[in-house]
């Protein structure tokens, strides 16, 4: 079945993790100083820009953690694959492992701002909810982008390349969405724009599965 398929995949990457936690414990120290260093240049600002800190943030996270997914992958590895796994398996397996790893770091930066920078929320549990979709958002997009990357002989820098008019986007939406949790005032079409990111997610997901088998192949 696809689902057993899948989850084999998933286990594969946490059992790589795990026997290499040194990978994990370098992306928590990554967030942790990255949030550190927004709070000894910013303080606690107010609520606009501590979002678009938290936002900005989030992004190098998730280029930092995210990326691995298929960069870290050998060529060789990758011919194996190959002769044991559909594509489309493959594909979706890296992006459920890298939506719950960039979930768990969101999480983690999102703790370490309302310690260091302060809480301007109003509605805290909405912003985690947000947050959460965006760690999906970002995630998918950038594990789609590391699978193109992969195929063209590890080429990171082609990730800031296709990525840029694809996540800015993304990044203004999340901001706006955040502005419901911070805002005690009422943002109309909240609903529309949040529908519009899953939308996004869903494409990016529907072009991978469309595209990356082409790229397998290669």
């Amino acid at each position: 079945m696809r689902i057993q398929r899948i989850g084999s995949f998933i286990k594969k990457d946490l059992l790589i993790e795990w026997r290499q936690k040194h990978t994990l414990y370098g992306v928590v120290l990554y967030v942790g100083a990255t949030v550190f260093s927004v709070y000894m240049m910013a303080g606690q600002p107010e609520a606009k820009i501590w979002n678009a800190l938290f936002w900005l943030t989030q992004l190098f996270v998730s280029v930092n953690s995210v990326a691995k997914s298929f960069l870290q992958e050998p060529q060789q590895r990758f011919r194996y694959y190959f002769t044991i796994a559909n594509p489309v398996d493959f594909l979706w397996a890296k992006m459920l492992y890298s939506m719950v790893l960039m979930i768990a770091m969101n999480l983690i930066s999102l703790l370490l701002f309302v310690l260091l920078l302060g809480l301007p929320l109003k509605q805290v549990s909405l912003f985690v909810l947000i947050s959460c979709m965006g760690s999906i958002s970002l995630s998918s997009v950038f594990t789609f982008l590391a699978a193109i990357a992969s195929r063209a002989n590890q080429n990171a820098a082609l990730m800031a390349i296709l990525g840029f008019p694809i996540v800015i986007p993304i990044l203004m939406m999340l901001s706006n969405l955040s502005l419901k949790a911070i805002a005690p005032v009422y943002q109309p079409g909240w609903w529309m724009l949040a529908a519009s990111l899953m939308g996004l997610v869903l494409l990016v997901v529907a072009l991978g599965t469309i595209l990356f088998p082409f790229l397998w192949k290669e």
